[in-house]
């Protein structure tokens, strides 16, 4: 009996792990900005952010609806839409407000 706890206690477990990160992926539109300007360019610095990005500063997500700014922890991922318009798929970490990118769409081109 207690066998068959452990069992159906792994398993709900699991079941729960997936849930939870299924639940953290998301699309959002916004822009990829730098870090030292962020949502003060977002949409009509594109430029600005490509320079300051190629000189040292961090890429970052400005999300559209919110103007909320997000780090990016695989920056590679965007490297092609700096200062661009997009819309990406991203696991969402709220606690550490960052986003971890597996698609990016550049909109309007």
């Amino acid at each position: 009996m207690k066998r068959i706890a452990a069992i159906t206690l792994s398993l709900l477990s699991v079941a729960a792990v997936a849930a939870f990160a299924a639940d953290s992926t998301t699309t959002a539109k916004g822009w990829i900005s730098d870090s030292m300007c962020a949502a003060k360019h977002a949409g009509t610095g594109a430029a600005c952010a490509k320079k300051c990005i190629e000189g040292g500063s961090k890429p970052v997500f400005v999300d559209e609806a919110k103007k909320d700014v997000w780090t990016i922890d695989n920056p590679d991922s965007v490297k092609d839409a700096y200062g661009k318009h997009v819309s990406l798929t991203v696991t969402k970490d709220d606690a550490a407000k960052s986003v971890h990118v597996t698609e990016v769409s550049v909109l309007g081109e």
